[in-house]
């Protein structure tokens, strides 16, 4: 089997594969997803669920759900939020990210975030087709602004994943060029060996809690 993504049997072998292990990674996680929705609902009293569109494969744009850990109207203050402090400033810059963001639920978010137990309802974009259980990430649209054209295409013939090799090699902690790098060769170069790996580190890595902010 060719070592590329691109390739059309390729991709449905691992579709496949999404199927069968999406479904048992979603039915195993509907209790957590219960008992950590219920935790939001008391702590930070608004939807459980946060939504947000995302660019997928084609430029197809879906809804990707996660727990909700920051607090209600997030998005409207993120401006506000980096404009504040110069940290904010330069995490947004290398990574889209901020590190002490104070927009997060105390506690409870950072718990969730830091073992990616917000992102457990994306098995469902998973077995909806939106997703694949490992892939590029899916980015909304003012991330992929910020990438060059030439990976942006590679990465839009693919699906995104839930996880992949960015998440397993710093996630939060890499910068946006360090992402386009990993994302361009995971796609060249897909086997399923390479996606057994992948997800047997990003085990390891949402145990550890590693590079999550």
């Amino acid at each position: 089997m060719q070592r590329n993504l691109l390739i059309p049997t390729n991709q449905l072998v691992k579709r496949a594969l999404d199927l069968v292990l999406g479904t048992t990674a979603l039915l195993c996680s509907i209790p957590i997803i219960v008992l950590f929705g219920a935790l939001v609902a008391v702590i930070s009293p608004g939807p459980v669920f946060y939504r947000q569109t995302r660019i997928g494969m084609d430029g197809h744009l879906f809804s990707l759900w996660k727990l909700r850990t920051m607090v209600p109207d997030a998005d409207k203050m993120l401006l506000q939020v980096i404009q504040a402090s110069v940290d904010a400033q330069s995490d947004w810059h290398q990574s889209m990210k901020i590190k002490s963001d104070p927009r997060i639920i105390p506690v409870l978010g950072h718990i969730m975030r830091r073992f990616s137990i917000d992102e457990l309802p994306q098995f469902w974009n998973v077995l909806r087709g939106d997703m694949s259980l490992v892939g590029p990430r899916p980015l909304p649209s003012y991330h992929v602004e910020r990438l060059d054209p030439a990976a942006d295409r590679i990465r839009r013939r693919v699906r995104p994943g839930v996880t992949g090799l960015w998440q397993v090699s710093g996630r939060s902690a890499t910068s946006i060029d360090d992402q386009e790098r990993l994302d361009t060769y995971y796609v060249r170069n897909w086997s399923l060996w390479l996606d057994i790996h992948i997800l047997a580190r990003t085990v390891l890595v949402v145990l550890t809690g590693r590079g999550a902010w």
